[in-house]
C-alpha cells in the first residue's frame, strides 16, 4: 500500500491549490479517505473526509472554501483523493498529509508524505 501525495507550494491569499494524494495497492482497501494538516507547534488537525459512498465532512475553519473529492479508478487500481483550496489563507499554511482507512479494519490506517502549503499575504 502506497499513498502519493502532490500539488501543494506556494499560493497569494484569495488564491487557490488542487493537492491530490494517489493510493495503491487495491481500490478495494480502503474506506474513509482523509485530509489532515500540521503546522509548527500546533496539533495536527484533520482538514476534511470523505467515505467511499462519498459522504464529506469538514472542519468549521475551511468549511465553505475547501471540497474534498475522490475518483475510484478500478480499471487502474487507483484511489484518489483530492483537496480543491480556494480563497486560501495564510492561516492555511501547513504540511497537509492524507490518510486512508482500511476498508476491512478502521484501525488500521495508511499515510502520505505530507505536501506544503504556503499561502503568502
Amino acid at each position: 500500500v502506497q499513498l502519493q501525495a502532490s500539488g501543494g507550494g506556494l499560493v497569494q491569499v484569495g488564491g487557490s491549490l488542487r493537492p491530490s494524494c494517489a493510493a495503491s495497492g487495491g481500490v478495494f482497501l480502503f474506506g474513509t479517505m482523509a485530509w489532515y494538516r500540521r503546522t509548527p507547534g500546533k496539533q495536527r488537525e484533520l482538514v476534511a473526509s470523505i467515505s467511499r459512498g462519498g459522504s464529506a465532512n469538514y472542519a468549521d475553519s475551511v468549511l465553505g472554501r475547501f471540497t474534498i473529492d475522490r475518483d475510484i479508478d478500478r480499471e487502474n487500481a487507483k484511489d484518489t483523493v483530492y483537496l480543491y483550496m480556494n480563497s486560501l489563507k495564510p492561516e492555511d499554511t501547513a504540511v497537509y498529509y492524507c490518510k486512508a482507512v482500511s476498508a476491512f479494519n478502521d484501525r488500521i490506517d495508511y499515510w502520505g508524505q505530507g505536501t506544503l502549503v504556503t499561502v503568502s499575504s
